[in-house]
């Protein structure tokens, strides 16, 4: 599994990549349509207060997504 910042520059990649083009058609007709941003913001937000959390220092017993 990769590490939180590793998941949050995936998920940032994402987020321009989808910001550019929502969908893509290739020259043989096929498409290919990238994730939802409003997807892709909510999980940037999520790994970003994962982040944050752990560098304050701060407990957690339980977490749920």
């Amino acid at each position: 599994m990769s590490t939180l910042a590793e998941q949050l520059t995936s998920v940032q990649t994402a987020i321009t990549a989808a910001e550019t083009a929502q969908s893509l058609t290739q020259g043989d007709g096929s498409q290919h349509v990238r994730a939802n941003l409003e997807t892709l913001y909510r999980r940037e937000e999520r790994l970003l207060r994962k982040i944050e959390r752990q560098s304050s220092g701060r407990v957690r017993v339980a977490e749920f997504l």
